[in-house]
């Protein structure tokens, strides 16, 4: 009889040292990941082998197995455990990622939109079945014939169950461009802010515990309104309040992307503050954030000096490198 007590205590005793399961979450704008095909419902006449810019099919799978090393690399123990991407053209480069790459080993699975974009670039979620357990997705779509302006990409809303039990909303979402000048374009992404405000403070409304997580390239900076006014997302200074958006990027002294010698977080993570307030179920905090600055992705700035993340191309020259943006990730821990 002691000898089974002794043994109840020793699982309970071991039981409280692993009553906490770390939790990574990571977004990664890739860069125009195509394939060699041309869409003939989309404008992707870019990237096939006869035009200017050559993309090849070795080509093609040398970016998918640098998009897999990045990911790979931004492990610790294991594989991230949801990876938010933008500017994947369609299933099948997702297909080719998941199981033609060195991630196949991960055993990713993935949800993705499929969006009216003219150029036909979606926004898509991959997740660890072991660690994220699917409840559904929806489509949020942009209504651009209300702004007169082209098609946009759609925002993707991902349920699921993370090991605690606990309910997990996440929102992928790549914001309107800023082609054409920030001013002439802010009001497309204003509307698109708000658009995604509602959808989230919707689920605020009926979640007990309001675990939600934004992520994305919103192609505006953490102080601007679309974010700071429309969203209400602001730096977690003090007391934060369970159902208001926190920016874990702002105040970041690096930048997820450089224009004219100038860095800038365009790249952002933004969470519910329930998340931020350390209950048991999932919580972080803002310094379990951070700008991914591996020294592959990064080289010599010629023009302006300093680092710049190293490109797929240079204007219509190969260049071989990863993507214009860098990665940014955020750790859970989760209890079980």
């Amino acid at each position: 009889m002691k000898k089974i007590i002794l043994f109840l205590c020793l699982c309970y005793w071991a039981g409280g040292i692993y009553a906490q399961e770390s939790f990574r979450v990571m977004f990664y704008n890739v860069e125009n990941l195509f394939d060699c095909q041309h869409d003939s419902l989309k404008n992707d006449y870019e990237f096939l082998p006869d035009a200017p810019k050559g993309w090849t099919l070795a080509r093609y799978y040398d970016k998918l197995t640098k998009i897999a090393k990045v990911i790979i690399a931004t492990g610790k123990n294991h594989v991230p455990d949801l990876v938010g991407l933008c500017e994947v053209e369609n299933d099948c480069c997702l297909k080719n990622l998941v199981w033609n790459s060195p991630l196949r080993e991960a055993k990713y699975r993935y949800v993705m939109t499929d969006s009216p974009d003219e150029r036909g670039i979606d926004v898509a979620l991959l997740y660890q079945r072991g660690s994220f357990k699917l409840l559904g997705k929806n489509i949020i779509s942009i209504p651009h014939q209300k702004m007169k302006r082209r098609p946009t990409r759609d925002i993707l809303h991902v349920i699921g169950k993370v090991m605690s039990g606990d309910t997990l909303d996440v929102f992928v979402c790549h914001m309107p461009s800023r082609a054409g000048g920030e001013q002439k374009s802010e009001s497309y992404r204003l509307f698109t802010a708000g658009i995604l405000n509602r959808e989230v403070d919707s689920i605020m409304n009926i979640r007990q515990h309001p675990n939600v997580i934004i992520m994305g390239d919103f192609n505006d900076y953490p102080t601007n309104k679309s974010i700071v006014e429309v969203l209400g997302a602001v730096a977690p200074k003090g007391a934060v309040q369970a159902r208001k958006l926190y920016n874990l990027m702002n105040g970041r002294k690096e930048g997820t992307y450089r224009y004219r010698g100038e860095w800038g977080v365009l790249d952002q993570l933004i969470v519910s503050g329930f998340l931020l307030q350390g209950h048991d179920g999932m919580r972080t905090s803002y310094d379990k954030a951070q700008i991914l600055k591996y020294p592959f992705l990064l080289e010599e700035d010629e023009k302006y000096g300093g680092d710049i993340p190293s490109r797929t191309y240079l204007g219509k020259k190969y260049h071989g490198g990863y993507s214009d943006h860098l990665p940014v990730c955020v750790d859970f821990e989760i209890g079980k």
